[in-house]
């Protein structure tokens, strides 16, 4: 089993950065650099690490910007990582998955007991194991330690 975590809209608030599209269209990052966490880091890396502990992996599939050229994507994918370094440094992610825009999400499923949570409801609906929103990671995750 593998959960999955959106980024964008489902653990950062990229879409509460003022301008944010203003940004992407420059091709300037920005807003993924400086978007603030969803949830309660502390807690949720506790509950990652416990949950890596019982076997369990997890792992992030994001999408890069809807018209990024390639060396915009490269730059999105670096800061991308280091944000969910700079945020979740105690969490060791065994998959990170930076694919282009609109890719499906659901190509990264391997069991039907695999979580993705993502706030995309496309994305959810497609996916093949078990979807839910960024509302339920935290209890999920809590069942699940």
């Amino acid at each position: 089993m593998t959960i999955y975590f959106d980024m964008d809209g489902t653990i950062a608030n990229f879409y509460g950065v003022d301008g944010w599209l203003d940004y992407l269209e420059a091709s300037d990052p920005t807003p993924y650099e400086v978007a603030e966490p969803l949830l309660n880091f502390s807690y949720m890396a506790r509950l990652l690490n416990k949950i890596q502990k019982n076997g369990i992996e997890i792992g992030i599939i994001s999408w890069l910007s809807k018209s990024g050229t390639e060396e915009f994507d490269m730059e999105v994918e670096r800061v991308k990582s280091e944000w969910l370094y700079k945020h979740l440094p105690s969490v060791h992610w065994d998959e990170i998955h930076i694919v282009k825009y609109g890719y499906g999400k659901f190509n990264f499923a391997t069991s039907e007991d695999d979580i993705l949570f993502d706030d995309e409801e496309t994305n959810r609906t497609d996916w093949t194991g078990i979807a839910k929103t960024p509302d339920e990671i935290l209890a999920t995750l809590k069942a699940l330690a």
